[in-house]
């Protein structure tokens, strides 16, 4: 009886332990598929890995591009706008420059035209005194040396610009002469002038002073 129960016993150990090895083992292929699925979920293949890091880094990169060509288009903005006023102000600056020297030169010729037309009857009277000297007095140091003055003044105002209009022989021109006498003259030309009672001038085909004539009819 005694052995029975120890070959009972023996029996019944061994099916324990076989039990337990056999769940040992079971727990232990349990938990090497679950370390296998474990580690692969974990480690994903070196393609698909590249991959999704490329997938993750493209939307910063195209953020990062578009951020920049935004940069660059508000730049680009910037520069055609300052360009476009800088044009614009070398535009208005060179338009300036010429108004002013236009205007310069119209101011210095309405000056020169004021002071000419002032200098004139000075004229006239030098040529009247001249006029008025005896032909044997004209030898005299006095009438010599108003003749060179009147010379001297006549050459300056040439210089300047100031020019004589023709007049006696010369076809009446209402732009260039001043009728204020008219004769009957069948020896001279139709609308001819006949006499210069004074002088006229021009200044840079300006004229100055109209000459008074009297033209034959």
């Amino acid at each position: 009886m005694a052995v029975k129960d120890r070959q009972d016993k023996s029996q019944e150990e061994i099916v324990k332990e076989a039990v337990k090895e056999a769940k040992e083992a079971a727990g232990k292929a349990s938990c090497e598929d679950a370390e296998k699925e474990r580690q692969a979920d974990c480690q994903e293949p070196e393609g698909a890995s590249e991959e999704k890091g490329q997938d993750a880094a493209d939307p910063r990169q195209t953020s990062d591009e578009e951020e920049k060509k935004g940069k660059k288009d508000k730049k680009d903005e910037k520069i055609e706008e300052l360009t476009d006023r800088v044009t614009r102000q070398m535009a208005e600056f060179d338009n300036f420059r010429k108004r002013t020297e236009k205007e310069k030169a119209q101011m210095y010729e309405i000056g020169a035209r004021d002071i000419v037309e002032k200098i004139l009857p000075v004229v006239d009277n030098f040529e009247r005194g001249l006029s008025a000297v005896k032909e044997e007095e004209k030898d005299q140091p006095f009438v010599q040396g108003m003749e060179m003055i009147y010379k001297q003044m006549m050459t300056t105002l040439s210089e300047a610009g100031v020019e004589v209009i023709a007049a006696v022989g010369e076809a009446f021109d209402p732009n260039l002469h001043n009728a204020v006498m008219h004769v009957e003259d069948e020896e001279q030309g139709e609308n001819v002038v006949v006499e210069e009672f004074q002088k006229g001038y021009k200044y840079r085909e300006t004229v100055i002073r109209h000459s008074m004539v009297k033209v034959a009819n």
